[in-house]
């Protein structure tokens, strides 16, 4: 589900901590090491997401960040903000040349460069969160 999120809507933000659950508190990020990505540029997106990139050919970047039920991905459109919230038994991530991320139809590729390489830890705990929540509903 992709929201925009420029200005502070309680509405979104319930349906959006409804999906991938609350923020986390400050303590438990201080024990997580940070919660965010650096922002990372957007090479290419799926054609249902074209409407949310920049009609010209500006760069656009992107950050995702970590909640306990999944992930947000923040897009910017020139002054305006979008946000993608994907549960974790939706996502699915693709390393090719970069990183492509998979979820309800649509997909977002990051460039591989400088600020994608610095994200590597990031990318790593994302999977091992990913996996954690996965097994919880494992059925063997």
């Amino acid at each position: 589900m992709i929201l925009e999120t420029t200005y502070t809507n309680p509405e979104y933000d319930q349906i959006i901590n409804d999906l991938v659950g609350k923020p986390y508190s400050i303590l438990q990020r201080i024990k997580l090491k940070g919660i965010g990505s650096k922002r990372m540029i957007i090479d290419e997106v799926s054609p249902n997401m074209k409407q949310y990139l920049n009609a010209v050919s500006d760069l656009n970047y992107g950050n995702i960040e970590l909640r306990p039920g999944g992930i947000l991905i923040r897009i910017n459109k020139g002054l305006r903000n979008f946000t993608w919230a994907i549960p974790y038994y939706h996502l699915v991530i693709y390393k090719t040349n970069g990183a492509s991320i998979h979820a309800q139809g649509r997909y977002v590729h990051f460039r591989q460069n400088r600020t994608f390489t610095e994200n590597k830890a990031f990318f790593a705990k994302m999977l091992d969160m990913k996996i954690e929540n996965d097994a919880q509903y494992s059925f063997y």
